[in-house]
């Protein structure tokens, strides 16, 4: 029999990618009508060479935007060298990126995994275990209304939003979920059964939501008072996003976790999670009781590493360019009456509206602007760090535009 496939029949290469795509993945994504192919600096352009401005970046993960030269240099010198090892042999990589991530995250201790679910199950573990070498019955978890930490089965547990869960349940037992920022209401809650609380210092998938520094000392308080775990997600904030290299670091004092996991910008498109933990929360994991095949290889390491030395130089960048966008968009709040708020640290923005914005998203896109809407009236913005002023000109420009036509739009709403 002949293994020659049959001639493609002349169509669109969009058409053609959705259609093997329709066929033979699992509909699980609600995709947008556009199919990448390539990508330079804070730009991608799709399979019929359109070019788009990407303010979303892979959801906050191409933190140095596209084909940056010392990446893609890395990338190719360590693929001809050596691409996995597994964990049961040392490669030279590892030790110094957790050497790195100690020094700028105040932490002592590093485990390496492929994403942020993965760092968030491993954290869940080491809460749990650290809670039940105290005492069995201290195994409760507090988490937080409108909270997002990934879709695995544990880390869906303190995800504090319905439409994740509800067709999982039942989920892990003993989470508690509060109002973000309610110190009357964490007071309460916590008790000698609770081994760990987990927050986002910035909500991102929950609406560009940050945590107040006095709630934060306060859980930092209570942890130690009644003896668990305090565990700040920076999956999304954190990493440079903020402008400093973890957003708990935007406290001063710093308020520090026992236990930080992260994941999306540390590789900028390599999957790699780490979880980051102090002496306490790393000892409640011993030998054998957690692992990773992938974790920490060595493309992934050394791209981190030379991601974390371009990074140094960028955060002032990321500050101002930040505080410029927010500017901007402000200025948009202006003459917009949708637009309610515009919330953010650094180059993780996001703009209430009080109208839907999926449509708000279509249009930006048909005009060469990729973002996103998250909690339905929420525009995310996750510029690439390397941003200019430049950029987020051309970004303004393009949603002016929109948002003038959705505002025509709503006035025809009655």
């Amino acid at each position: 029999m002949s293994t020659v496939s049959p001639a493609l029949p002349e169509i669109d290469a969009l058409e053609r990618i959705q259609g093997l795509e329709s066929q033979y993945l699992l509909q699980n994504y609600a995709r947008y009508p556009l199919a990448l192919h390539h990508g330079r600096g804070c730009y991608v352009y799709d399979v019929a060479g359109k070019r788009y401005l990407d303010l979303l970046t892979g959801i906050g993960v191409n933190s140095l935007g596209h084909s940056h030269p010392r990446l893609v240099k890395a990338i190719r010198e360590q693929a001809a060298l050596l691409l996995h090892t597994s964990n049961l042999y040392y490669h030279e990589y590892q030790g110094r990126l957790a050497e790195r991530l100690a020094k700028i995250s105040g932490l002592q201790r590093t485990f390496f995994c492929n994403s942020g679910a993965e760092s968030m199950e491993g954290a869940l573990k080491m809460i749990r275990a650290h809670g039940g070498k105290i005492d069995p019955a201290k195994h409760e978890i507090i988490a937080l209304h409108n909270s997002f930490h990934g879709r695995t089965l544990g880390a869906l547990s303190i995800t504090g939003q319905e439409k994740y869960r509800r067709d999982f349940e039942p989920l892990l037992a003993g989470v508690k979920f509060l109002p973000a920022n309610d110190i009357v209401a964490l007071e309460q809650v916590f008790c000698e059964k609770t081994s760990g609380i987990v927050m986002e210092w910035i909500q991102g998938e929950g609406g560009i939501n940050p945590m107040t520094t006095g709630y934060a000392r306060k859980a930092r308080e209570l942890a130690d008072r009644y003896d668990a775990l305090l565990v700040f997600d920076e999956i999304q904030c954190g990493v440079g996003r903020p402008g400093t290299y973890f957003a708990y670091q935007l406290a001063d004092p710093v308020v520090l976790p026992d236990i930080m996991v992260a994941a999306k910008p540390l590789a900028c498109g390599i999957p790699l999670g780490v979880i980051v933990a102090n002496e306490r929360a790393a000892k409640s994991i011993g030998p054998g009781m957690h692992g990773s095949t992938f974790g920490g290889g060595p493309v992934a390491c050394r791209v981190a590493l030379e991601f974390l030395d371009v990074l140094d130089g960028l955060l002032p960048h990321i500050r101002e360019m930040g505080g410029y966008f927010r500017m901007k968009l402000e200025e948009l709040q202006k003459q917009f009456s949708f637009i309610t708020e515009v919330r953010g640290q650094g180059l993780m923005i996001g703009v209430e509206l009080s109208i839907p914005g999926k449509q708000i998203v279509l249009d930006a896109m048909q005009h060469g602007l990729l973002l996103n809407c998250t909690h339905d009236t929420v525009l995310r913005f996750l510029p690439p760090y390397i941003i200019t002023g430049k950029e987020i000109d051309r970004g303004i420009s393009i949603l002016k535009k929109v948002f003038k036509v959705a505002a025509k739009q709503a006035k025809q709403v009655p």
